[in-house]
């Protein structure tokens, strides 16, 4: 059998180390994943107590189009039903989205080091890679805007970057969406959006009046506590919601995931208190850090990407056998990093004693 050749060059998507590999391979009985930027406070209670309710319809289809959820969110949002697009997570509608507009003959710009799934729907559509170094690990919109031809199609801006945690700023965005043909898709890929309190960063919602050419996609996966349920959503002018429609798998998001999403969006108390326990527990790691005169990149996130100045590799397999999972720099593109997901208080000191260890050379 013979694939198309082109998705031989896409790489396959590589997720954290799961725990249960790690405490087989190590003969553990405890393992720490700090490498998936999951919310390590879990779910609101509420969104379960929602799944609990629909357990009996497990043999009924979903509603294809999330009317519920559809009519909550649009509320919430304060924008219009139509405007919002569900996926199975943000990753569907990154596809739908390259789906929709990239082929041969057409290029898409993106920072070189990003999600790594902008790149690789890219490749299995055949459109040419057109990447763009970040700029003290921010996206360098001006470089973006200058790489932009008659050829392209879609601009991806990961804002807070994954790996970098960093963003860009609502005078920087403003000036770049001046740039910027208004034949060409900008996607603001906004998964982080929950966790950030830098004033500097865009409100984007309201931006769409004045920029249709625009997306903006953000998740229930992280603060929300929901990733095994899958539901991430794009906000956008009803016309590009529409042609994206037709690029939408049918019952793409399932009947659990819509009502604890509706359930979870009612209960802010759960995200504002996930998102001031994160910010203390990125304080725990950056105290430590200029302790120890460790360099790392101002995060807007849960996780954090410091530079260890050692092997990334031979660190992630240092932690490994201490029981603790992060992600290494060198799949992401910053050999000597590692990037790591803000836990718990507990689990942070845990990582934190294990890398002083590391650091001081201590640990072999």
């Amino acid at each position: 059998m013979q694939p198309k050749q082109r998705i031989l060059n896409a790489p396959v998507y590589q997720p954290g180390k799961p725990i249960d590999d790690v405490k087989r391979e190590y003969g553990l009985t405890e393992v720490i994943k700090l490498a998936s930027n999951e919310n390590p406070y879990g779910s609101s209670p509420k969104a379960k107590a929602a799944i609990v309710e629909q357990l009996d319809n497990l043999a009924l289809y979903p509603d294809g189009a999330s009317l519920n959820l559809r009519w909550d969110l649009a509320d919430f949002l304060g924008v219009k039903p139509g405007q919002l697009i569900f996926g199975n997570g943000s990753d569907e509608n990154l596809l739908m989205i390259s789906r929709a507009f990239l082929n041969e003959g057409t290029n898409t710009v993106m920072a070189s080091q990003t999600f790594s799934q902008y790149r690789s729907n890219a490749i299995i559509e055949g459109a040419e890679l057109i990447e763009v170094p970040l700029k003290d690990g921010v996206h360098d919109l001006e470089a973006m805007a200058a790489a932009i031809n008659e050829q392209t199609r879609v601009v991806w801006v990961c804002n807070p970057n994954n790996p970098s945690g960093t963003i860009v700023t609502t005078s920087e965005l403003e000036a770049f969406m001046k740039k910027v043909p208004k034949d060409v898709l900008v996607v603001l890929d906004e998964a982080y959006y929950e966790y950030v309190v830098d004033p500097e960063y865009p409100q984007t919602i309201p931006m769409l009046a004045e920029y249709p050419n625009m997306i903006i996609l953000r998740t229930f996966s992280k603060i929300y506590g929901l990733a095994t349920l899958r539901i991430g959503y794009g906000v956008a002018s009803e016309e590009l919601v529409s042609q994206l429609e037709h690029v939408r798998e049918p019952f793409n998001t399932g009947a659990l995931g819509q009502v604890a999403a509706r359930a979870a969006l009612k209960d802010q108390e759960f995200v504002i208190s996930c998102r001031d326990r994160n910010r203390e527990g990125v304080k725990q790691f950056t105290d430590r850090f200029d302790e120890w005169g460790l360099s790392y990149y101002p995060t807007q996130t849960n996780f954090i990407l410091v530079d260890l100045k050692q092997d990334s590799d031979a660190v992630f397999k240092k932690l490994l056998s201490q029981g603790i999972i992060v992600r290494s720099g060198n799949a992401l593109g910053f050999p000597g990093y590692q990037r790591i997901t803000v836990g718990t208080k507990e689990q942070n000191e845990k990582i934190l004693t294990v890398l002083q260890e590391i650091v001081a050379g201590a640990l072999k």
